[in-house]
């Protein structure tokens, strides 16, 4: 493979709030100050969206948070720093991270005129060691901070942070065309391109030795139906490597079927693909389960795609959540792992716990080259459905042993882009002329 693209990971975490009492009875509030459990904090960097975090009230003065709490993550890739870096004639001269700490909890409103009540700022200015790709602490511990400081004594409220940058280097892959026209799936580095991985997009229903398997996964309730009721099934998904060898798959399981009363696939009744990879432990051309994406529409003033998905560890009767994520069926969006951003309820509280504060990622219950996934794991974008989307994948590069690995998440992000389509509304007939052969 190519070298991986640079990315760097910006954390801020280990948050914590100390508001002496003699300072909060001076402004007669304390009795409301310090009755809150948390307080809520806006951080903000030039060029991304605003992220919010609440921020828990230490009471005692030897107490400091937990270093592995309330991390908010941002990624930056090289082109965002540089244009932190760019200085113009409308930009602040010198750009920082900000962290605004106001009263009260999130998503309430804060003092009696309904307006947030900041408490105070701490800026962090970026530098040039935000460029050199290798770990950087650029703040651990208490400041001092707030608008009015008493004279003579420092009776000011004190905040607790950690602020990190750990290199996150990824490789990026890029699908050459829609998912359902089999094209070559391209690593882009800069303006290089390189064929790493053809895809083979079929709904042929002859028996096959990967159909044994995904029968064993599929509700045989939902298959006698499908006779009876309109479906969506059959569909298949294989990755080939530059030999012609097949390296991943994503099988249609469960078929895509309208729920009872409605027009489309409901949460109540999802879809599901099964992601395969080849089992190199027995002879012939044998295949394992991996994982399971699970498939469904929300409908409402702008209708979302659902998905989710679950490993399937081996030896293991349940799967593992880690990942739910809402799409817009309009626009379509971005599918992620990463435990930076969502802690599904199923993954276990020691992986919770010590997900990826210190750069350092602690096993969890997952399978294949998931192994160890915390933090961010991949992502990939799509179209929303009856447009034309050629699915942008990003992957961990410490996810990536060999072209296999990269292989399962070029399969789990085909079956999220054919999703866009297995879930639209079963009245509506699809614009791109590609799809009319395969409904």
């Amino acid at each position: 493979m190519m070298d991986p693209q640079a990315f760097v990971r910006l954390s801020v975490g280990s948050l914590g709030l100390r508001i002496p009492v003699a300072a909060t009875s001076k402004a007669g509030q304390s009795a409301n100050y310090l009755s809150l459990s948390s307080c809520l904090c806006e951080i903000r960097l030039r060029g991304f969206p605003v992220q919010t975090a609440s921020v828990p009230l230490i009471s005692s003065p030897e107490a400091s948070p937990d270093p592995h709490s309330n991390t908010t993550v941002f990624y930056l890739e090289k082109s965002d720093l540089k244009a932190l870096m760019a200085h113009g004639c409308f930009q602040a001269a010198q750009p920082y991270l900000e962290i605004a700490v106001y009263l009260g909890r999130k998503g309430s409103h804060c003092g009696v005129t309904g307006r947030k009540q900041q408490i105070g700022t701490f800026r962090v200015e970026v530098g040039p060691e935000w460029s050199e790709a290798k770990p950087t602490l650029l703040h651990n511990g208490w400041i001092s901070f707030g608008k009015n400081k008493p004279e003579g004594r420092k009776l000011v409220p004190e905040l607790h942070l950690r602020v990190k940058l750990d290199p996150d280097p990824r490789y990026v892959f890029q699908f050459d065309d829609e998912t359902s026209l089999s094209p070559q799936i391209f690593q882009l580095k800069g303006n290089s391109r390189q064929p790493i991985f053809s895809c083979n997009f079929s709904q042929d229903r002859r028996a096959t030795q990967l159909d044994s398997i995904v029968g064993t996964w599929t509700n045989p309730i939902r298959a006698e139906q499908g006779g009876e009721r309109r479906e969506r099934k059959g569909w298949k998904v294989m990755i080939y490597d530059l030999s012609g060898s097949a390296v991943a798959a994503a099988f249609m399981s469960t078929p895509f079927v309208p729920s009872t009363g409605c027009d489309w696939v409901a949460r109540s009744n999802p879809g599901a693909w099964l992601i395969l990879r080849p089992d190199h432990l027995h002879s012939g051309e044998s295949w394992q389960p991996w994982g399971r994406l699970e498939a469904w529409r929300e409908t409402g003033p702008r209708d979302s795609v659902c998905l989710r998905l679950h490993l399937l560890p081996e030896g293991q009767d349940a799967g593992v959540l880690v990942s739910e994520v809402m799409l817009s069926a309009e626009k379509g969006g971005e599918f992620y792992i990463d435990l930076d951003r969502q802690t599904p309820v199923s993954m276990p509280a020691q992986s919770q716990h010590h997900r990826a504060a210190e750069g350092d990622h602690a096993p969890a219950a997952t399978t294949g080259v998931a192994a160890g996934s915390c933090g961010f794991v991949m992502n990939c974008r799509v179209q929303g459905e009856g447009k034309s989307s050629r699915p942008i994948v990003q992957l961990a590069m410490r996810h990536v042993t060999c072209v296999e690995d990269a292989a399962i998440f070029m399969a789990v992000a085909a079956a999220v882009d054919l999703s866009m389509e297995t879930c639209r509304p079963f009245r509506r007939k699809t614009r791109k002329p590609s799809w009319h052969s395969i409904l």
